[in-house]
This record gives structure tokens, sequence and C-alpha cells, in this order.
């Protein structure tokens, strides 16, 4: 299979498992949906592990929970015009590629790609999720195949 390279600012079609279900025993995610790759860690000879942010068209209760993204963006990944966050309150890791990334056409794996975040706004990602991490105030679910 011919993966896309996984780094971090890429948007990809992921079936997120939010920490909710993973504690109610669930290991599949209920719904494809867009997620912003955050770190990439590599080790030799063993494929990397990716940790993902989910994107969410819920409003945040807490702004501190999320970074909007800006419609401009939005339209650019080819995502649709309604409101959008990424989460920062948790995220997924799982090793590239798993079995959880979604093709958004059937069969074509290029298309598990959305596009890039700007730089700009991936350096705002990392430094509020930084903020979130020291304050420990993260919860990663780590998946399995």
């Amino acid at each position: 299979m011919n993966w896309p390279v996984p780094r971090p600012g890429l948007v990809i079609r992921y079936s997120y498992l939010w920490e909710s279900e993973a504690r109610q025993g669930r290991e599949e995610g209920v719904k494809d949906r867009p997620c912003a790759i955050i770190l990439v860690l590599l080790r030799e000879g063993e494929h990397p592990i990716v940790r993902v942010l989910p994107v969410t068209h819920s409003i945040p209760a807490d702004p501190a929970d999320a970074l909007e993204i800006p419609l401009p963006t939005k339209q650019r990944l080819g995502l649709d015009q309604e409101r959008s966050w990424v989460i920062l309150s948790e995220a997924n890791d799982f090793i590239w590629p798993g079995p959880d990334l979604r093709p958004a056409v059937s069969g074509d794996l290029s298309t598990v790609v959305y596009g890039m975040l700007p730089p700009g706004f991936m350096a705002a990602l990392r430094e509020r999720l930084e903020l979130r991490r020291r304050a420990k105030r993260l919860a990663i679910t780590t998946r399995t195949e």
C-alpha cells in the first residue's frame, strides 16, 4: 500500500475514538472525521507513532478546549462551510498507518489526506496544546490494531 507520509499539520480522515467512548469500552470510533496530526514519533526500523487531534462542529463549552479553524482554511482543505474547532483536550495515538484511517474515496489511499494546516495556525495550536499538557489537561487514548 502507498500511504501518505505523516507529518505535523496534515489533516487526515480518521475514525477518532473519543476518551468518553474509550472509557465505555469501545475500541472503534463512531464516526469518521477530519483530524489534525500534531506529532509524529519516528522509531528506527518501526512504523511511526502519530498523535491526532479531532475536528468537530460542536462549540466547545470552554474556549480553552479548542481552536477554531478559519473558514478560508476549511475551504482550502475541502471541508464544509460550518464552523469547526480542533479539540485540544484530548488526542488519539496510533501506529501509522493504522486501521482507522479512512479514504474519502473508496480504495484511493491518497484521499485520507485533506491537506495541511497553515504554519501560523499550527504554531498557535502547538502553543495552546503545550499549555494544556503542562497543566495535565490533555487526555491521550492509545489505539491498538
